[in-house]
């Protein structure tokens, strides 16, 4: 839906004629809220907001994509900037509207602001905190969605033991809430909880409780009367979890309540292996593609095919980005991800909000710039294209050997391959790469050798393969040999292995006792989490093996380590533990 936009504010001695006009333009054309327009003679009159929202709920949220998280922000524990995020700012809503999303997500934590004996008070300077920003966004022309956010595993989850007094609060805060937003434009929702969880419940009991979180909050706000009585509200599955079961069980609860102006909510943060890169998923390969299939398949069959729209609040990796640490999701595999979901959300209907922790991940709340423009940009594409990928993002040509012809498989997602261009250079096809049956390339000697010039480690070239539409696909092309790894002896809360990298990137590790069972912290697989287990330290030339794995070993019981790299390369070591003590010895290959 195309913006109405307010007129421009004037200025002047009374109120005179303009303003009146200027009121009862707004009148015909339909919009309600409590945006302030000045008048002349600068008094605030109540205008509706820029932003005129559909009646139908499916449109509504329609018109919210793409959606933004304010994260680690307001559900913060127990104050705005303890996790590392400066306070909220109009000025960075601004910056969200003008980066082309439609709407926000402002996660509230509560519970600190809340009295946790009757009458359940929330501070009056931290509600009005809260209004403040929700008010600065709904200024900048975003729709925005208002939770209870982290009480859920702080008090909520304790329901299933402590019943009537962990629902007598959950039920004067709403009560609160409603009170304090009750007049504000269609263009804010209310979302019930997030991720709630139900302790050591039963299934049924489980079920049970949702219902009723959901059911209350429904009826609560319903009551408050003013722009309360056809707001959107939210309702969320057990966890936000997009499984069929829990979101079979919503769908029962929104039939229920008889009520169009229902929305249905859950998260994706992708099949869990690829997501956190344990368990051997380091590549976003078919596993992970058919669970992101099968999610937003069930989401359009279970709510959008009838009529309720959903808004996938958070959506993302877990852990990644993170540029404090080693990126634990190689990169191109990780634009592969963001690529598919946007497409798989449009096919199904989705709005979707990009969950942001803040600085170290996707926005920079200091700076207001993206951490990585690259990134965003794909993330900003994906939302109205298909760009085409490839089986990898580097291709590896190793120092020590003639150089031979290197291939990867393009994935055209639609797309018809345009070619391929080194800087302002276009590669000849024939001489400089071959294509066959459409999607195999392959570099030739002749181009590897010129792109690899004196065979330096590393990242050598990096090319672009361009296509009929979307982005172009970066290839890097990588000069290495086998990582060598060196013995080595230290504490279990201090160890490291030295390496030579040699141009090579760390994918994973694999760890197992002589009798084949698994060694390390995670039990049920002997691949390791990334940066929990293990993680490289390029510029210090180290792998590191962390206190937690460490820990996890059998005193005295060597444990058969095989580090896993980009390049296909694998290096054994060997890791025993003995107290506090730690020696690590290289093994050689037979």
């Amino acid at each position: 839906m195309k913006d109405i936009r307010q007129p421009a504010h004037h200025r002047g001695r009374g109120p005179g004629r303009l303003a009146s006009l200027l009121m009862a333009l707004l009148v015909v054309l339909g919009l309600s809220g409590s945006t302030a327009l000045a008048t002349p003679g600068g008094t605030a009159q109540q205008a509706g907001p820029a932003v005129r929202v559909p009646d139908r709920a499916m449109d509504a949220v329609a018109a919210m994509q793409p959606s933004w998280n304010l994260g680690n922000t307001l559900d913060a524990i127990p104050d705005e900037t303890s996790w590392g995020n400066p306070k909220a700012t109009r000025e960075l809503f601004k910056t969200i509207r003008a980066q082309g999303f439609r709407s926000v997500r402002i996660p509230v934590t509560w519970s600190a602001h809340q009295s946790t004996t009757a009458p359940y008070t929330v501070d009056d300077a931290y509600m009005s905190r809260v209004k403040q920003v929700v008010d600065w966004a709904l200024a900048e022309n975003l729709y925005v969605v208002l939770n209870v956010h982290h009480d859920s595993w702080q008090w909520i989850e304790k329901i299933s033991t402590d019943h009537d007094n962990v629902l007598a609060r959950y039920n004067a805060l709403w009560t609160q809430i409603s009170a304090t937003f009750r007049n504000e434009p269609r263009t804010l929702l209310f979302e019930s909880v997030n991720e709630p969880g139900f302790g050591d419940a039963t299934a049924a009991q489980k079920t049970q409780l949702m219902n009723e979180l959901n059911t209350s909050f429904h009826k609560i706000v319903r009551a408050s009367g003013g722009g309360n009585k056809d707001r959107l509200l939210v309702l969320t599955t057990q966890g936000g979890t997009p499984s069929q079961g829990l979101m079979d069980d919503l769908y029962t609860t929104i039939k229920a309540l008889r009520d169009s102006n229902l929305v249905a909510t859950m998260h994706y943060y992708s099949w869990y292996p690829f997501s956190v890169n344990i368990a051997g998923g380091t590549r976003y390969e078919e596993a992970a593609q058919n669970d992101l299939n099968d999610a937003f398949a069930r989401m359009r069959d279970t709510f959008v095919a009838k009529n309720i729209p959903v808004y996938l609040g958070e959506y993302g990796l877990l852990g990644w980005p993170d540029h404090n640490h080693p990126s634990r999701v190689e990169r191109g595999e990780a634009l592969k991800y963001y690529e598919h979901l946007a497409h798989a959300a449009r096919l199904a209907g989705v709005t979707t909000a990009l969950w942001d922790p803040g600085t170290w991940a996707y926005l920079n709340r200091e700076t207001l710039q993206w951490t990585d423009p690259a990134l965003i940009a794909w993330i900003k594409s994906s939302w109205t294209t298909r760009s085409a990928t490839a089986s990898f993002d580097k291709v590896f040509v190793p120092k020590s050997e003639p150089i031979t012809a290197k291939g990867l498989t393009l994935n055209l997602n639609g797309t018809k391959f345009r070619g391929l261009w080194h800087g302002k250079t276009q590669l000849v096809e024939g001489r400089d790469y071959t294509l066959f049956d459409k999607t195999r390339l392959v570099l030739t000697p002749g181009a590897l050798t010129r792109l690899t010039g004196d065979r330096e480690y590393g990242v050598n070239a990096t090319l672009q393969a361009r296509f009929s539409r979307g982005l172009p696909w970066q290839i890097e092309v990588v000069t290495y040999d086998t990582p060598v790894l060196s013995s080595a002896t230290g504490k279990t809360d201090a160890f490291t292995i030295p390496t030579q990298y040699r141009g090579d990137v760390l994918a994973t590790m694999e760890a197992r006792y002589g009798d084949g069972s698994n060694a390390g912290q995670t039990g049920w697989t002997p691949y390791q989490e990334f940066n929990k287990a293990f993680s490289p330290d390029y510029p210090n030339d180290t792998i590191i093996l962390t206190p937690e794995f460490l820990k996890a070993l059998r005193d005295g019981e060597p444990a058969s380590l095989t580090f896993h790299f980009h390049s296909g390369a694998k290096v054994k070591y060997k890791v025993t533990k003995s107290g506090d003590s730690v020696t690590g010895t290289a093994v050689k290959e037979s």
